[in-house]
């Protein structure tokens, strides 16, 4: 009898360890080599090293991934924009996300979480003629196929992005509570408008108008209605709403080239806009972007640091992080608790 109590003991001894050791199991956060500085910011939010992978290329441009930890049965966080950056394009950030989750899969990891901060080919979300893919539902085609079990992305081109996954959860988070954060905090803006540079984006505007209304500031809303000559090339824009004598914040999820903002923010200033700032979540940037914001009617450009922005960056962009939004998404994800609260305009 008192072996079988002694080996009762041992038992739940073993089985409480054993319990206690799942609820303390770490879990590691990885980069690639596109956002590599918000990755860094993240982990230190965290208060965790950024765990080591040698991301390299073979002679011929091939992508060569080493993970330098064990992973088995371990929580990873995998952190990588699908953007392009100085020395590598959109595609092979993409390869090389693709190639970290299988690494990790293959290394008999345990849930593998993908953080997308940028999600590329998103504008890619439908058929706009005949035989052309829906690149956005493709893409999230290829990283379930790796073997992300869950996405979390940040300001997705579209909404219905999230339904193209079928295994993987997604959570969508929003870099509006930053930026009206942001804007609450100037003491010096008169009559703010909340400008939405098209159709489409006005359910963004009306959220950032309703934040800025949580905040107790008072602001109002116009859009912006284009006529395009063809793809890319506006032709002409008509305001909706009035900025007479007040701060314009035009409100948007991306930023390219830059032309369509520049001659936006022309647009508001000859429509009597006392100051026109911008906020943009991700800062692509591409070809003459920097050129033209610089010697455009923008007193300040607002952007997040989803995606690395030069060196060369005129004063008026200013750059806000997310590191503290995915830190606490990722705290969330890996303890089961809610992120609801990430979605709120203002703190409680």
């Amino acid at each position: 009898m008192q072996i079988v109590l002694i080996a009762c003991a041992f038992l739940f001894s073993f089985i409480a360890s054993s319990l206690e050791a799942e609820e303390t199991r770490p879990y590691k956060l990885f980069a690639g080599n596109a956002c590599k500085q918000l990755a860094e910011a993240v982990a230190k939010q965290l208060k965790i090293p950024l765990s080591h992978v040698k991301i390299d290329r073979f002679n011929d441009g091939e992508i060569k991934i080493k993970v330098e930890e064990n992973v088995r049965n371990t929580e990873v966080f995998i952190i990588q924009s699908t953007c392009p950056t100085c020395s590598s394009s959109v595609n092979d950030n993409l390869m090389e996300l693709f190639l970290l989750i299988r690494a990790m899969k293959r290394s008999s990891s345990g849930p593998i979480n993908v953080i997308v901060p940028y999600f590329g080919y998103a504008r890619q979300d439908r058929k706009t003629e005949s035989r052309v893919p829906i690149s956005a539902s493709d893409i999230a085609m290829l990283l379930e196929t790796a073997g992300a079990d869950h996405v979390i992305a940040v300001d997705l081109h579209c909404g219905q992005i999230q339904g193209f996954f079928h295994k993987a959860p997604v959570d969508n988070l929003y870099s509006s509570p930053i930026f009206v954060r942001y804007f609450a905090s100037k003491n010096d803006l008169v009559k703010p408008v909340v400008v939405s540079p098209d159709a489409g984006g006005v359910e963004r505007a009306k959220k950032f108008l309703e934040g800025l209304q949580a905040n107790k500031v008072s602001a109002n809303l116009a859009i912006i209605v284009k006529q395009r000559a063809g793809a890319g090339v506006v032709d002409k824009m008509n305001l909706v709403g009035s900025v007479e004598g007040c701060d314009a914040i035009i409100v948007d999820d991306i930023c390219d080239t830059g032309g369509t903002l520049v001659q936006a923010a022309k647009e508001l200033k000859q429509q009597g806009a006392r100051r026109v700032f911008a906020c943009i979540t991700h800062p692509v940037f591409s070809g003459p972007a920097l050129e033209r914001i610089a010697h455009s009617e923008l007193t300040e450009l607002v952007v997040t640091d989803s995606i690395a922005i030069s060196n060369q960056a005129p004063p008026n962009i200013v750059q806000l992080s997310i590191a503290s939004l995915l830190a606490q998404a990722i705290e969330g994800t890996h303890s089961g608790a809610s992120i609801s609260h990430l979605f709120a305009f203002h703190d409680n």
